[in-house]
């Protein structure tokens, strides 16, 4: 089970709260993902800037690696931002990222992790509003103006209020695929994934600008089981048509056979897991190879040709 521990401040924002704990309460509720969230403060009771009071533990919970603490943001009223974490805490939230967790901010709270110096050398983003603040009373964070979201050595900033729920859609990618985070956004009747800073739609999404039917239907399968192998003549028995017929269609409509738009799922994926510290031989294996030199292969063949550009004549997939 991955604990969420969501890190509460006087005066906090709620929908810089309710948004990402609403999608980690969706990815458990609806998708039966192991997720529990907590809610903790220095004190019990915690006003927030749109006037309804929380109550929260002031226990700290027992975390561990795979486990992610974020802080929302805070009303600030166009004044300098306050400290707002004790000595505790900030050491609290160091310990934590030190031992190989996840820490994250909403909006202001990219200041309470700066205060922690969690920031140090890393890219970072926050509420335009504050971008100069940040940068000026942090000079060693590198803050990247203008972006939703920006990951760094198990650091994730983002900016202001909505783009809370960016971000936890973002960790749930990264922990679980696109295909999860698409299915929590979609019940949450949001965008499947907007992104940070980064300069493509997810593959997922890249590929479904379309109107066929067959391939969409296609691409649901593929995108459920991607991590496993998949055989040509099962896809196209689910579509009810011959081989060469799903895979003229399905190069027509996305310019990938089924084989290349599965391995770009799986180099996707992979590449999200490499991006959050792991190795390329861990990331391999998770992703559905039994080692590197077929990811490497993968990552060599989409970081230097366009996915349109590199559809192959395959046939097979697996």
């Amino acid at each position: 089970m991955t604990t969420v521990v969501f890190l509460l401040t006087p005066g906090l924002h709620l929908l810089d709260l309710a948004g990402p704990a609403q999608v980690f309460s969706t990815a458990a509720s609806h998708l039966g993902l192991d997720y529990r969230t907590r809610y903790v403060a220095e004190h019990e009771d915690v006003p927030t800037a749109q006037g309804v009071p929380l109550r929260a533990e002031t226990s700290w919970p027992d975390v561990g690696r795979g486990d992610l603490v974020l802080v929302p943001g805070w009303h600030t009223g166009g004044a300098p931002v306050r400290r707002v974490l004790t000595d505790a805490r900030r050491r609290t939230l160091t310990a934590h990222h030190a031992a190989g967790g996840t820490v994250a901010s909403v909006c202001s709270g990219a200041f309470a992790l700066a205060e922690a110096g969690l920031l140090d050398g890393r890219r970072c983003t926050t509420h335009h509003d504050l971008q100069e603040q940040l940068a000026r009373r942090h000079p060693r964070a590198l803050v990247v103006p203008d972006v939703l979201y920006v990951g760094d050595g198990g650091v994730v900033t983002s900016a202001g209020i909505a783009s809370g729920i960016d971000l936890a859609l973002h960790l749930v990618t990264v922990r679980h695929g696109p295909a999860a985070a698409a299915a929590v956004a979609r019940n949450m009747v949001v965008y499947a994934r907007r992104n940070g800073d980064e300069p493509q739609a997810s593959a997922m999404l890249r590929h479904r600008g379309h109107v066929v039917d067959v391939v969409h239907r296609v691409q649901d399968a593929i995108d459920a089981r991607y991590l496993s192998p998949l055989r040509l003549a099962d896809l196209a028995a689910l579509a009810g048509v011959s081989e060469r017929t799903l895979t003229r269609a399905f190069v027509s409509a996305t310019g990938l056979t089924p084989l290349r738009y599965q391995q770009a799922l799986r180099w996707e994926r992979a590449e999200h897991l490499i991006g959050a510290g792991e190795t390329v031989e861990a990331a391999a294996r998770a992703v559905g190879f039994q080692d590197a030199r077929m990811l490497r292969r993968l990552r060599s063949r989409f970081t230097t040709a366009p996915l349109r550009r590199a559809a192959g004549n395959g046939t097979r997939t697996g």
